[in-house]
């Protein structure tokens, strides 16, 4: 943990550096770029300051986590925007497994953090909750702008990858930080990744996993949803050889400019491109990966170990495909878990997204797209639970106007259902 510390201080310190002072050949930031990082690095640092101290703590009063065992963890995986994040609030109103909350990830990724808040939390609900609504409030203010691209509460299922911040590999990292090519290995992190950093990095996420349980009951099965573990599939299927895989599938004529324009604001706010002017370039490529990646890694993993599910499905049979899947990996449905499902299934019918986009605004061709990553995105689907009720349902090349999710062709912008807000977990 100290060695981790500090390799983790030392790139911090890195890239702060060269943020300001880029290294020859790099683009030197703009004003607007050094202004907004001036800000974010004091503070940033600060917080992960507040995190290594909690480490610290639990390896003094609470070493009891690193006995507890992450036994048969379900992962759902998948191309960002393709639908993982509903099928993770979804899966979470299961009882009988266990995931990370918004509050967990960002404020509090040690036992020692956890247990403070809870405490908090606890004395709070005895005087009145008056934390409680000033910090509903906040979250309110604070992550409204937000809902039309990934919902967000501090209650809320949220992807267990934000645990990483701390070892400065959480991929969103890449906006403030676009030159770190620890980041960048990230993204292809199965192929690039050198490995004793790849041990390192798999270590310390297993960590993570272990702390959670302990606070939460080593008894439970622990769920994980992060689209961007995709480029990790192997590494983690190779981790927890025991693990159940969910896989979201979804055209990629539809994901990569759904994920451009996800990321825009952030694109925006940190002027990624005065520093690396190819940045879309880069992570359209990445995305790229993530098909390849999912199908190298998963794709001869035994049915009761891996489920593949396209948005589509999703949304036009919840109900019956979550029970097909939850039987073809061997997962007990509870009736309470039954109700949560039919309740879901209802608001998915209903539910529309303003989230518009199309492929023209970033410079995507749909023949190119089509050309490089239509055939492994149709030998995904031929998996998935959707065509084992119709074959005829998935076809490389379908037209994004076909899709009842809402997607568009390139001239106009994609409207499409993104995950829905499933209220307060906590």
């Amino acid at each position: 943990m100290r060695r981790l510390f500090f390799t983790s201080l030392t790139d911090l310190l890195r890239l702060s550096y060269r943020t300001f002072i880029p290294g020859p050949g790099h683009h030197r930031p703009s004003l607007k770029r050094i202004l907004i990082m001036s800000g974010f690095i004091p503070l940033f640092a600060t917080v992960q300051g507040i995190h290594w101290i909690g480490f610290l703590l639990d390896e003094i009063f609470h070493r009891g986590y690193r006995r507890v065992e992450v036994k048969e963890p379900v992962f759902v995986l998948g191309v960002p925007r393709s639908g993982t994040t509903y099928l993770h609030r979804v899966l979470a109103e299961d009882r009988c497994l266990t995931t990370f909350s918004t509050w967990e990830c960002l404020f509090a990724p040690s036992v020692t953090q956890r247990r403070f808040w809870l405490g908090l939390g606890r004395i709070d609900a005895r005087v009145g909750r008056p934390l409680g609504r000033l910090l509903g409030w906040i979250e309110r203010h604070a992550f409204k702008g937000l809902d039309t691209v990934h919902p967000m509460r501090l209650c809320d299922p949220e992807e267990d990858y934000f645990a990483l911040m701390p070892v400065l590999a959480c991929f969103i990292l890449i906006l403030p930080f676009p030159g770190s090519d620890l980041l960048w290995r990230m993204g292809a992190f199965d192929r690039d990744m050198p490995e004793p950093e790849r041990k390192r990095l798999m270590d310390f996420y297993h960590r993570c996993l272990q702390r959670h349980l302990y606070v939460h009951g080593p008894d439970k099965r622990l769920l994980s949803k992060n689209a961007a573990f995709a480029p990790l599939a192997g590494s983690l299927a190779a981790r927890f050889p025991d693990a159940r895989f969910l896989v979201c599938l979804r055209e990629p004529e539809a994901t990569l400019p759904s994920q451009l324009s996800s990321l825009e604001a952030g694109i925006n706010f940190f002027d990624v491109p005065s520093a690396t002017p190819d940045f879309r370039e880069r992570l359209t490529d990445q995305l790229g990966f993530y098909y390849n990646n999912l199908e190298r890694a998963l794709g001869d993993l035994p049915e009761e170990r891996c489920a593949w599910v396209t948005m589509r499905a999703l949304q036009s049979d919840l109900a019956r495909r979550m029970l097909a899947i939850y039987a073809q990996l061997g997962l007990p449905a509870s009736a309470g878990f039954r109700a949560a499902i039919a309740r879901h299934a209802t608001e998915a019918g209903a539910y529309r997204s303003t989230h518009g986009y199309s492929l023209a605004r970033f410079g995507l061709s749909r023949g190119d797209i089509d050309r490089d990553l239509g055939p492994v995105y149709a030998r995904l689907a031929a998996r998935s639970h959707e065509t084992s009720a119709d074959p005829s349902s998935i076809r490389p090349g379908a037209e994004p106007g076909d899709d009842p999710m809402g997607s568009s062709s390139t001239r106009t912008p994609v409207r499409h259902a993104e995950p829905i807000h499933c209220g307060d977990q906590c």
